[in-house]
């Protein structure tokens, strides 16, 4: 049930944040940009409405299955702890089982998420790169070379769709290609989801009403959208490195590895880079999360109702 429910849950998450995911991925990759709004307004000039929402083909596809894996493995590890701890799955766990839990629901979506990751970065950033080198904006020049150097200029775009994508990498980068960045990505999971199921549980118990045994809608709304934002003030560091070393590899690689992307980041565009996109990370992870846990929670019910 666990696993049904988070996947339309992933899947109506998605729906509502993706064009922020298309400007949050920009503002963290590309140092030109000097905030949100710069960034929306160079890509719609520059792209219209569709440019927010390149890419987004491949994650509707896999984020149901990513998302039915994040909330299963939660569940089913939570369930496990909870037998060998306390000898019944349904025991009330311990604020460690739940970390735990979360923690280990973060490293198993890394296998299934990285390669998809990888093709929504490149497809992000490759059209505005491109065309900054076929016509510079008069309004707001650019402040620094790109950071992932498009095809030379009055070529299309190197990447035409997200299969595509994932095909061309992996001719020319190999596996390891669809798989760079994993390092950062399971720094980012890891942690985020302990936070995201930690702090979603603690928020329920605070608003569940008395005499009841779980919230109402609203509890889930407001504990859901906190728990994204919880989450991701977490997640901004390593997901500013991840998105980074994904999208090295368009032109001349810059970074050798994790470490060396840290390091040369931070020594060129000081500490603050390391929070690039954590103000539109939080505005996105609020309505995204809302929306996510409430269909889920509204899921897990039909689906026991059904099967009652």
């Amino acid at each position: 049930m666990d696993f049904v429910a988070g996947a339309i849950g992933g899947v109506c998450g998605v729906a509502v944040g993706y064009p922020l995911d298309t400007v949050k991925v920009k503002i963290q990759t590309e140092p030109r940009y000097r905030g949100i709004w710069h960034c929306v307004w160079d890509t719609y000039r520059r792209e219209r409405v569709w440019g927010f929402y390149r890419g987004l083909s491949l994650p509707v596809c896999t984020v149901s299955l990513v998302s039915s894996v994040s909330f299963g493995t939660y569940r089913h590890c939570l369930a496990r702890i909870c037998r060998f701890r306390y000898g019944s799955p349904d025991a009330k766990p311990a604020k460690t089982d739940i970390t735990l839990s979360g923690f280990a629901s973060g490293l198993v979506r890394v296998f299934l998420t990285s390669p998809t990751e990888v093709a929504k970065v490149r497809l992000q950033t490759q059209t505005q790169t491109q065309r900054q080198q076929r016509r510079p904006s008069a309004s707001w020049p650019s402040a620094a070379p790109p950071l992932c150097p498009a095809p030379p200029a009055g070529s299309g775009p190197k990447y035409r769709g997200p299969l595509h994508c994932l095909a061309t990498v992996a001719r020319e980068e190999g596996l390891r290609g669809l798989y760079k960045g994993s390092s950062a990505l399971l720094l980012r999971d890891g942690h985020s989801f302990a936070t995201y199921f930690l702090s979603y549980t603690i928020l329920c118990e605070q608003l569940t009403p008395a005499g009841h045994s779980q919230p109402d809608v609203l509890g889930v709304l407001v504990a859901g959208g906190c728990a994204g934002v919880l989450a991701w003030a977490v997640a901004t560091p390593m997901d500013v490195i991840k998105s980074r070393l994904q999208a090295d590899g368009q032109g001349q690689r810059r970074y050798r590895g994790l470490l060396h992307c840290v390091v040369t980041s931070v020594r060129e565009e000081g500490p603050r880079v390391l929070f690039k996109g954590l103000t539109l990370n939080c505005c996105r992870a609020f309505p995204v999360n809302m929306v996510v846990f409430v269909a889920y929670e509204a899921a897990l019910r039909l689906i026991r109702g059904l099967t009652a």
